[in-house]
């Protein structure tokens, strides 16, 4: 069995990367893991790139994970599954939904958005796209997107199911737990569990 499970959970400001990352800790503690977190807020209320590395397993010393070691990493944003792309260790799984958000910098004409998808082909990334947006429209609430992929990618990792639920239990508020629980077990189906 691995000692150290290296995840990078990234995104745009707004899109609950640091609710999906607290939840992923939590889940990682309850299975009895050492856990360490680092996040790069950036330019988050303006829709800047937005980061978190999440580290657990039986003794964890850094927070971060370095370049060509992560075992997973969940993007919110396709284009920020390129960014992140170069952390993945060669094992690793790439989990993005399937969203596009436009920068500041395309909006401005400054930049232009790459075509993500033709990228992806050409270099041959082991990047897996997730409908989210869409599935989160189907339960009725778009803030659980999040929730989603956090369901998603909970296959990959190391953690049993009931650690992952009161994880959620624990962060998210009484009134909005049911949606996340659907959009978690909604999730989870896209990989067979």
């Amino acid at each position: 069995m691995k000692s150290v499970t290296n995840v990078i959970i990234c995104g745009t400001g707004g899109q609950g990367i640091l609710l999906a990352s607290e939840i992923l800790c939590a889940a990682a503690l309850h299975a009895g893991n050492d856990v360490k977190k680092s996040e790069v807020h950036g330019m988050s209320q303006r829709g800047g790139s937005v980061s978190s590395h999440v580290r657990f397993g039986e003794k964890i010393n850094s927070p971060l994970v370095e370049k060509g070691c992560a075992d997973l990493i969940l993007a919110m944003e396709k284009m920020e599954s390129l960014r992140w792309s170069p952390y993945l260790a060669p094992h690793g799984k790439l989990v993005a939904c399937d969203l596009e958000i436009t920068p500041m910098t395309v909006n401005t004409g400054h930049a232009v958005y790459p075509d993500v998808n033709e990228i992806i082909e050409k270099e041959n990334l082991p990047v897996t796209l997730i409908p989210a947006v869409e599935i989160a429209e189907e339960l009725g609430n778009l803030r659980v997107v999040n929730v989603v992929l956090i369901g998603a990618v909970s296959t990959h990792l190391p953690i049993d199911e009931a650690h992952w639920k009161r994880a959620i239990e624990d962060r998210v508020p009484p009134k909005a737990l049911e949606v996340n629980l659907e959009a978690f077990r909604k999730g989870r189906e896209l990989f067979g569990n």
